[in-house]
């Protein structure tokens, strides 16, 4: 078939470049978003999946929002069989699902129906689960609704970060996503509605979701510093200022620190929550760079009865 591939971060990269080694379809054009400020100069920056694309030779389209009409004009030129689609985004209009004739596919990294939207790995992280995995699916104007051609699935590690799971789920997902275009050329694949039970939603995950609440169970603390890593990033305060946290690890043996109060040994910081301690073992106070949790509280000189969160 002939293909027009949207997609814009590195998580993006996988799916493309299995595509394009496929040797089974072409890929005529990349869809991405534009250019975006970054680094300290606050450059503009092509995305990871243009960057890729021009190092293939092909073209790449950055429309402003895809129901421009020289984009929709372009794409109509093109005339793609498919179009596959990893974290564009951007909602598609109307107008743009109609163009290819198998309509726009869908990598998403969860298992439909559960954890329809934009943070998926994230929630499943913070949310406990022990199996995830990514799914291909037909696009609809619905949030990630439409019927589920494949998926695969894998398992969450213990000490998985959002990070960790989203690579890996990248690459299955990749080979997901070009054995879902060889079924729908040869026609062996048909998609399959979603259970209208099970739904669950992912929404963005904020700053304010990213802050870590001493009073909740130690597990929770811990679910919600690895699934906010590397992004938004888990924070908590410590004397008015914030502190990142990179990781923790539960400590269950170590029941006598209230929520938040810290407990300094030799070589290790501890800290309550509404359960047990966990240990922080790394953090980044502002303006610093990250560090071992040791050696920041050595640096900071945490005094008897100290509290992390106010």
């Amino acid at each position: 078939m002939k293909l027009v591939f949207a997609g814009t971060p590195e998580v993006a990269v996988p799916a493309l470049d299995a595509l394009l080694a496929s040797g089974r379809h072409e890929v005529a054009a990349v869809v991405t978003r534009p250019d975006a400020p970054a680094g300290r100069g606050r450059r503009l920056v092509a995305s990871p999946v243009a960057e890729r694309a021009e190092e293939a030779g092909i073209e790449v389209l950055k429309p402003l929002k895809p129901r421009d009409p020289e984009f929709l004009e372009r794409l109509r030129q093109i005339a793609p069989d498919c179009c596959p689609v990893v974290a564009y985004g951007a909602l598609l209009p109307k107008a743009a699902l109609d163009i290819p004739a198998h309509g726009w596919v869908n990598l998403h990294f969860s298992l439909l129906p559960a954890w329809r939207g934009a943070a998926p790995v994230q929630h499943s992280v913070m949310a406990g689960d022990e199996i995830t995995g990514a799914s291909t699916f037909l696009i609809e104007e619905g949030l990630d609704s439409g019927p589920v051609y494949g998926t695969v699935t894998e398992q969450v590690r213990p000490t998985d970060t959002s990070g960790d799971l989203l690579t890996r789920l990248a690459f299955a997902g990749a080979g997901l996503l070009a054995a879902t275009m060889d079924g729908i050329e040869d026609g062996t694949l048909k998609a399959v509605p979603q259970p209208a039970e099970g739904i669950t939603l992912a929404p963005k995950i904020t700053v304010e979701d990213a802050q870590a609440d001493w009073t909740t169970p130690a597990l929770r603390v811990d679910r919600v510093v690895r699934g906010c890593t590397p992004a938004p990033g888990a924070w908590t305060t410590f004397r008015g200022e914030r502190l990142k946290l990179i990781q923790v690890t539960p400590v269950p043996e170590r029941t006598d620190l209230a929520p938040g109060r810290l407990a300094v040994g030799k070589n290790s910081v501890h800290v309550g929550t509404g359960s047990y301690a966990v240990e922080l073992l790394w953090v980044q106070a502002q303006g610093k760079k990250p560090m071992r949790a040791a050696d920041w509280a050595r640096g900071v000189r945490i005094a008897d009865g100290e509290t992390l969160g106010g």
